[in-house]
């Protein structure tokens, strides 16, 4: 984290919206042509939109701690879906506002490890955590798991219909609504609340009326979805293989996913706008910096794949829009950030002192770098979870990424001129200069070998304490997606907003 020193950024409050696994392409500010995203686009066009954010690592638990700390999911020790945020490995963004006595409230999902943790964050409302406080063992298995035909019918399953989702994502679309109505006014110090939706990711099951905003014939089909096209690299196969993906699905099926993850989409989008009306009609609009990105992206079939997990953009790459006093309206950045990048922001907006602790992190405040000239930046990413025969690290500069395997061949792609990165330079002599340097620049960060060993030595002692692998597999995976809080019940906020607009039971 770069020194503040005299702050280009006077002090506001934070509203920081997150969603999760949204594909920064599926917007229509981003160029998409078909998706209809009015509510991010209006956002964009009054602020600042990234091209090139990136997620520090694509998969929920470890992403969203290294979102909450500012830090590399390796130096906290967070590796997957099994080692969620406590509060002890480094502080919080939370931690640095509240210890400074700025109001700080989150609405939705949070994916630590439960709620009384000392994460940061006291006042937290129909707050998502990682299953039973412990999360997802099985994918500590990694590449020796059976497959996962479960993967594979998620995408078959993709229908109209309502889901808990859809029903808590409302709920905390409400309740966002609520605190800026009845509760951002009073507060005498800068505040932070954190919306965080679930959409879009799975299931893929959204209402109708989103679904049926796209005719299946209006979808640009992904990037190398036939298996004629698909890359093949040793890991990007497994992966294939053990999500059942290695029969590709027929187009009719495709585009019907497509239809309800581009509805899902659209429904994120119309709670978003509500929480933005809101705003506006609090009279905070001119008071408040705003933040929209999501954990981590979605393949959505492209190159053969679904979900995250892997280093091309559809995963690893996030939405990023920055809004509000100071923020140039209407620009389009093509610096690269990082959610790394939130924890500088939000501390500097707020007003919050930074603290000397805080000095080494990597991260540089999303608000300062949309004021500034675009600029070649390097960012990192990383993977050490479900369906990994080994850590991935990626390095993402100026023009290339360059994608490093353990014990694998690397990859490298030529962003500039290949941005659907269909063509792998990994292995051609004329490049083999730029993969030096981006290797030098990935051992500056971290040394991949010795992480790679941590994280599978952690992963050891959890699958033993779990009983062993052969009782990992047997008990197999618990949920297919975090269920939606216990307490969650949408009919006391739905009836209150039905009592306050007048419109009886």
């Amino acid at each position: 984290m770069q020194s503040l020193g005299e702050s280009t950024v006077r002090p506001t409050n934070v509203l920081f919206i997150n969603s999760d696994q949204h594909s920064r392409r599926v917007m229509g500010c981003s160029g998409n042509p078909v998706v209809q995203t009015p509510n991010l686009d209006r956002l964009a066009a009054r602020g600042t939109r990234f091209t090139n954010g990136y997620c520090p690592t694509p998969i929920c638990v470890p992403s969203r701690a290294s979102l909450a700390t500012g830090r590399y999911a390796h130096t906290i020790g967070s590796w997957d879906n099994g080692t969620p945020y406590v509060g002890h490995e480094a502080p919080s963004w939370g931690h640095r506002l509240t210890e400074q006595d700025h109001k700080v409230t989150t609405i939705g999902k949070l994916h630590y490890r439960k709620v009384d943790d000392p994460s940061g964050f006291p006042d937290q409302r129909l707050a998502v955590h990682v299953l039973d406080g412990v999360g997802d063992v099985f994918g500590c298995l990694r590449a020796d798991m059976p497959v996962r035909p479960q993967s594979r019918q998620q995408v078959l399953d993709a229908r109209t219909g309502e889901s808990e989702y859809t029903r808590y994502d409302r709920a905390i679309g409400q309740a966002s609504v609520r605190w800026l109505r009845e509760e951002a006014g009073d507060q005498t110090r800068p505040w932070a609340l954190f919306a965080s939706f679930v959409h879009p990711h799975f299931p893929l099951v959204v209402p109708d009326q989103y679904f049926n905003l796209y005719p299946p014939d209006s979808l640009p089909l992904p990037v190398q979805w036939q298996p004629d096209e698909w890359p093949h690299h040793p890991v990007v196969d497994m992966k294939r293989r053990q999500q059942a993906l290695d029969e590709p699905f027929d187009e009719a099926t495709l585009r019907n996913a497509m239809r309800a993850y581009y509805g899902m989409v659209s429904f994120l989008d119309e709670q978003i706008g509500l929480v933005l009306q809101a705003l506006d009609e609090a009279g905070l609009r001119d008071s408040t910096r705003i933040i929209y990105t999501t954990d981590h992206g979605e393949q959505l079939g492209e190159h053969g794949l679904w979900w995250k997990s892997s280093m091309y953009e559809g995963a690893v790459g996030v939405p990023m829009i920055v809004a509000g006093p100071d923020v140039p309206a209407g620009k389009v950045s093509t610096t690269n950030v990082n959610l790394t990048d939130c924890f500088p922001a939000i501390v500097e907006a707020v007003g919050a002192e930074s603290r000397p602790e805080d000095s080494d992190l990597p991260g540089e405040s999303l608000f300062r770098l949309a004021q500034q000239a675009d600029r070649p930046r390097t960012v990192f990413s990383e993977y050490h979870a479900i369906f990994s025969p080994s850590g991935t690290y990626m390095v993402r500069t100026e023009r290339y990424k360059y994608v490093h395997y353990v014990g694998y061949p690397p990859q490298l792609f030529d962003m500039q001129d290949d941005p659907d990165e269909t063509r792998d330079l990994g292995q051609e002599p004329a490049y083999a200069e730029v993969r030096a340097e981006c290797e030098r620049e990935l051992r500056r960060i971290c040394d991949p070998e010795d992480v790679d060993r941590q994280a599978r030595a952690d992963q050891r002692r959890r699958i033993m304490a779990a009983g062993g692998p052969e009782a990992v597999i047997r008990q197999g995976v618990k949920i297919p997606y975090t269920p939606a809080p216990d307490e969650f019940d949408p009919a006391p906020i739905e009836a209150r907003e039905r009592a306050k607009q007048g419109s009886g039971p």
